[in-house]
């Protein structure tokens, strides 16, 4: 799956590589995701540095030249005013937003800022949106955070842009998956904390204090990120229809 991946042929091989943003609430693993999607790339448990360094109150591009994806990472969302605004969401789905740009917890970036990029190409644009939520804390959400999730996957399904849910933490909300992470798809209390069907999430374990790879977890990974590239080649490809 590894080899598949890399090898990934795109719907535009102009377009270099198919970029994914991550959102969801604080906390959700964002950036755990992101570090272990490097690991199985890197066929090794890398430092964990990366989280850190993706974690911040910028728009960051996490890029591996050789891989025909990209990750954005942004700020979490809070309830109320805190945290990520979802109008930048959509700014960067849109392919507004420039690379390093520092998020504003207190206002989204206008049309009429410098920093505007108002005639974005395919490659700015977001190809896959990655709603990133955590298994053991879905009903624990606020309102707040729920409602501006809903505003971003509107505006996504508007747009035509495909979209994921992957679930992280499903060891900590089913004792039978922390035991063994290949009873993901048959264990009730997953299926009751998602609400929704297991076909329409993908599922995955990331990683954080194991020394070495993980075949099971490996797989749940690989899994995500072909469901992803598929998704977002699919759009691409629509793009291209209507250009």
């Amino acid at each position: 799956m590894v080899a598949a991946l890399r090898n990934f042929k795109l719907s535009d091989p102009d377009m270099g590589q198919l970029r994914c943003l991550l959102y969801g609430p604080v906390g959700a693993g964002k950036s755990s995701f992101i570090n272990s999607v490097n690991n199985v790339f890197q066929g090794r448990v890398a430092h964990n540095a990366l989280v850190a360094a993706a974690s911040g109150t910028s728009f960051t591009k996490t890029v591996n030249k050789r891989l025909p994806f990209a990750f954005n990472d942004v700020m979490g969302l809070e309830a109320q005013e805190k945290g990520m605004q979802p109008e930048d969401i959509i700014n960067a789905l849109k392919g507004h937003l420039p690379e390093g740009y520092k998020f504003n917890p207190c206002s989204a970036l206008t049309d009429e800022s410098g920093e505007y990029n108002k005639k974005p190409r395919s490659s700015d644009k977001v190809h896959c949106l990655v709603s990133v939520v955590a298994a053991d804390k879905i009903s624990l959400m606020s309102n707040d955070v729920i409602v501006k999730m809903r505003k971003v996957r509107e505006k996504a399904s508007e747009l035509g842009i495909a979209q994921v849910v992957v679930m992280t933490m499903p060891d900590k909300a089913c004792p039978l998956v922390e035991m063994d992470v290949k009873k993901m798809y048959t264990s009730k209390a997953i299926k009751d904390k998602v609400g929704i069907p297991m076909n329409c999430i993908l599922p995955v374990k990331n990683y954080h204090e194991e020394g070495m790879l993980d075949n099971d977890m490996d797989i749940l990974i690989l899994k995500a990120m072909t469901q992803m590239m598929n998704f977002a080649n699919d759009y691409v490809w629509n793009l291209q229809q209507t250009a």
